[in-house]
């Protein structure tokens, strides 16, 4: 698919767009045993192979796992920050053992086995944290005039790690795509944490601060401000979390210079927390050699009812145009209904206006997903979505229903 957005290289996301409730088992205690020997012996052994159940049925749902990005509307409903069920303070990617905890506890419609019972991904005392997603999906796709076509196969699959040099202090986190294809490094970089203070700084390879982290890498905010979670960047990210505020200021590269593009970006955004949901900006400004760029944007959150909204408006100016400088911006609305525990309904409302000196070139995109969660780390998905744009372009106003394998551990 070509981009959106012409002219300055910007990269196009791949891909199609987790207070918990303890354990239902936490506090079940059996009393203390008092046995012979022999059966202390045996009781060990049952625990050892306990033990190994969990583990190897552990590696055989790694096995089942598919790509899961961090969805801002649970954290909406729910409340909490990223940073809560998150490794990264911005969130996506590995969870830490709350995250585990909620997507056991709270967002599944059924509770795991006994024997799954209890996995947060940390080893050696937390000094080392796995985690893993993997994404499977079929998608249809009508044009008007043109036979209609099918797609499917893993979408992509991703192994994450986080190891605490010093723990609570200094990590280095690695989040690796390894299929399909080639093995490809998606994050990379050292984390300096301050507990009690609430600042931490990144340096390495990580993914910008830049509106909603949506799962959707296609939506129209996502592609026209050049960051989501499939296009990560080179450089320092210095943030602070606190109970009302959650802040970052980076300095990188720039996503779109590339090869003979050189330059530079400066990206920060503030998100302001409160009880009835959430209120952010964002900025990004662009020195590049194939024309500066500026991006701004503003997002919200909230709940009324069962329903959780999202709202984005992005704006951009681009001179990396043969014309000279665009204008350009995208509106985003999304609203989650909570039908019952484990049973989401997304319905999402866009729309693209790729240069606001042409009249009549806009473009929307609606969708209509139903998620399902039967089981902690499993989600299936299936959804519609129908594209609008100028009559005369069929592929703008194609039609496309798809159907998801959604896994995470």
């Amino acid at each position: 698919m070509k981009p959106l957005v012409q002219g300055v290289p910007w990269p196009v996301p791949r891909g199609d767009g987790d207070a918990c409730r303890l354990d239902r088992q936490a506090h079940h205690q059996d009393g203390p045993a008092r046995e012979r020997p022999s059966a202390r012996h045996a009781i060990r052994r049952t625990a050892n192979t306990t033990s190994l159940l969990r583990w190897w049925l552990g590696l055989a749902l790694l096995a089942l796992m598919s790509l899961a990005k961090a969805e801002p509307y649970i954290a909406i409903r729910s409340g909490l920050k990223c940073v809560a069920c998150h490794v990264n303070p911005t969130g996506g990617g590995l969870r830490n053992a709350v995250g585990n905890t909620f997507a056991q506890n709270v967002i599944p419609a059924n509770g795991l086995p006994d024997a799954l019972q209890g996995w947060n991904g940390s080893l050696f005392d937390d000094r080392l944290r796995l985690g893993g997603d993997l994404r499977t999906a079929t998608t249809r796709t009508s044009v008007s005039g043109q036979p209609t076509s099918s797609i499917g196969g893993t979408e992509q699959t991703r192994l994450y790690a986080d190891v605490q040099l010093i723990k609570d202090y200094l990590g280095a986190y690695l989040d690796q795509q390894v299929a399909p294809g080639k093995s490809e490094r998606q994050e990379a970089y050292v984390r300096l944490s301050t507990p009690g203070l609430g600042w931490y700084a990144k340096a390495g390879q990580f993914y910008l601060p830049f509106g909603w982290r949506l799962q959707d890498s296609l939506a129209f905010v996502r592609q026209l401000s050049g960051v989501s979670m499939t296009v990560p960047d080179k450089g320092l990210e210095l943030g602070h979390e606190s109970d009302e505020w959650s802040i970052q200021l980076v300095r990188s590269n720039g996503p779109g210079n590339k090869g003979g593009t050189t330059g530079h970006q400066t990206t920060a955004q503030a998100i302001w927390m409160q009880p009835w949901g959430r209120v952010g900006a964002a900025a990004a400004q662009v020195k590049s050699t194939a024309g500066d760029r500026q991006a701004y944007g503003l997002f919200a959150g909230t709940t009324t009812g069962p329903v959780t909204w999202l709202a984005e408006l992005d704006m951009v100016s681009d001179a990396g145009y043969p014309e000279g400088r665009r204008k350009q911006y995208a509106t985003l609305l999304e609203a989650n209904w909570l039908v019952q525990q484990g049973h989401n309904l997304k319905l999402t409302g866009e729309y693209l206006d790729p240069d606001r000196r042409v009249a009549h070139d806009n473009k929307v995109r609606y969708s209509l997903v139903y998620e399902y969660t039967p089981w902690a780390f499993v989600q299936l998905r299936a959804g519609y979505r129908k594209f609008g744009g100028i009559p005369q372009n069929a592929i703008d106003n194609r039609r496309q229903s798809f159907a998801e394998l959604h896994a995470l551990f």
